[in-house]
């Protein structure tokens, strides 16, 4: 007999009598509500000791050995996770670690905190000249673009400001300003997401160069914006025709400067099948960034600046005269996660540090933050290092375990829906968007992906084909990790499809 067939006893034979009929209809319609609900609630994950076989057959073709994966899938709400392999090894999560970041902000900040980059006056304001110095106080907001900070300083035009007769201070006292080495990671210091974070962080400190091809020129235009007075470009590149093939690998670019000045030198073929293309640059030190940026913007509006940009802190008696506010929390959060980006994550993550202990923030006060955030709600994660709450690290650590742990108590926060919405949609978005496009899956996972040398990973929410919810974490530390995707994506179709 089918497991939802409708069960019969001796109550649904014929019976003579009013009373008799009564209870036995009483006592069909308390068996048929059973039935309709047992027959209505999707079967839950079977519990699975080992691994699942499209798994185990994936990670044999990237030739990736079953003791360097770690693997935890739990339904939401079952007693038990349904595979739970490896789940205990203490792994390098990579980019999977800005789950544990932005879920934190998302509860001890709240989805609408804000950041506020605030202008002072050092001196009295009159006819349009500040007798005194312009201070800019940062409060590490994680994603201030060039078009913010116009707006700030537009604000200022606004207000009545024109001409600086003292220096343009910038007060990063927010955040600690401890010894970065932009290129100690990976050897990459001109790379944007090496850029240390900031409490006056603009634009990630970046520039971006845009390659124009001008066919009738036989040319190839390098465009560089923002155009700082501190750099400098040489463009030797040779406008070819035939395909595009992998045009960053054609040119020869080379980086060199200081805190100070900066030039970019590019040279090689370019082909006109390319149209344009972007690379992005993190040159220049913090301060002489916002002075180039500033000189700039601030001479477009009419302004005029009479001293020097140095460091400093807001003097006792000092104006607020304009202020520039964030986007939201969870609008941050959403960039973060669909992108990885490393750098909005490290703002974030000291500004965790930074509220709950007082400034400047540091990284130990953060991760003690974290920690005792966690062991509140009873997750206690002895492995967990965090160096910078970002997962771009060698250092950090985390279980898949405790990583999937962590997502199922998101699924009972009020934040869930920010957390959730934040991460990359398969097949659809972010990291995620060139994905299992014609999977079945595609569109029903919602996955924050990480990815460093020797390491792959992927961790969050898989819709399933019953409409059950389902926490999957999978992680990989071995030196054929570049492989792991089909592995991963054969995780993601077998949770889907059972």
């Amino acid at each position: 007999m089918s497991t939802c067939s409708m069960p019969l006893d001796a109550g649904s034979r014929r019976h003579d009598g009013i009373t008799t009929a009564v209870a036995v209809f009483k006592r069909l319609s308390g068996v048929l509500l059973l039935f309709v609900a047992l027959c209505a609630a999707p079967p839950a994950f079977a519990q699975h000791t080992d691994l699942p076989e499209p798994v185990k057959q994936a990670l044999a073709r990237a030739k990736l050995p079953e003791s360097s994966v770690a693997v935890y899938v739990h339904e939401i709400g079952a007693h038990r996770p349904a595979v739970a392999h490896g789940d205990e090894r203490v792994l390098n999560p990579a980019s999977t670690m800005k789950l544990v970041t932005t879920y934190a902000a998302l509860e001890l900040l709240g989805p609408a905190y804000l950041w506020h980059t605030e202008a002072y006056g050092g001196g009295p304001l009159v006819n349009g000249v500040l007798n005194g110095d312009l201070i800019l106080k940062g409060f590490g907001d994680p994603k201030m673009t060039i078009e913010d900070f116009w707006m700030l300083l537009r604000n200022l035009r606004a207000r009545g400001v024109r001409d600086i007769r003292g220096d343009l201070v910038l007060d990063r006292s927010f955040f600690s300003r401890e010894e970065h080495d932009s290129g100690r990671f990976d050897d990459q210091p001109t790379r944007p997401y090496n850029t240390a974070p900031d409490a006056l962080l603009v634009n990630f400190k970046a520039v971006t160069a845009q390659f124009v091809p001008d066919p009738e020129g036989r040319t190839v235009r390098v465009v560089v914006d923002p155009l700082l007075p501190q750099i400098k470009v040489a463009n030797d590149i040779r406008l070819v025709t035939g395909p595009c093939g992998n045009w960053l690998a054609q040119l020869k670019i080379d980086v060199q400067g200081s805190a100070n000045a900066a030039q970019l030198s590019f040279a090689g073929n370019y082909a006109l099948e390319c149209g344009e293309q972007a690379r992005s640059f993190s040159v220049l030190g913090h301060r002489e960034y916002i002075a180039g940026l500033f000189s700039a913007l601030w001479q477009e509006m009419g302004g005029t600046l009479g001293g020097v940009v140095r460091d400093g802190e807001v003097p006792p008696g000092a104006r607020l005269i304009a202020a520039q506010r964030s986007d939201t929390l969870a609008e941050i959060v959403r960039d973060i996660n669909k992108f990885s980006n490393n750098v909005m994550a490290r703002q974030l993550f000291l500004t965790l540090g930074a509220v709950a202990e007082g400034a400047p923030a540091t990284a130990d006060k953060s991760s003690r933050t974290i920690k005792q955030w966690l062991a509140a709600k009873g997750l206690v994660f002895p492995e967990l290092v965090l160096e910078n709450g970002s997962g771009l690290s060698r250092i950090e650590r985390i279980t898949a375990k405790h990583l999937g742990q962590l997502l199922l108590a998101a699924y009972a926060s009020p934040v869930m829906p920010e957390l959730i919405a934040s991460l990359p949609l398969t097949a659809v978005d972010g990291t995620m968007r060139k994905r299992l496009a014609k999977a079945l899956v595609a569109g029903q996972a919602h996955m924050k992906t990480g990815s460093l040398s020797n390491v792959r990973s992927i961790a969050g929410y898989v819709l399933d084909g019953r409409g059950r919810r389902v926490v999957v974490v999978f992680i990989v530390n071995h030196p054929n990790a570049g492989n792991a995707q089909p592995v991963q994506d054969a995780l993601l179709q077998w949770v889907y499809l059972r």
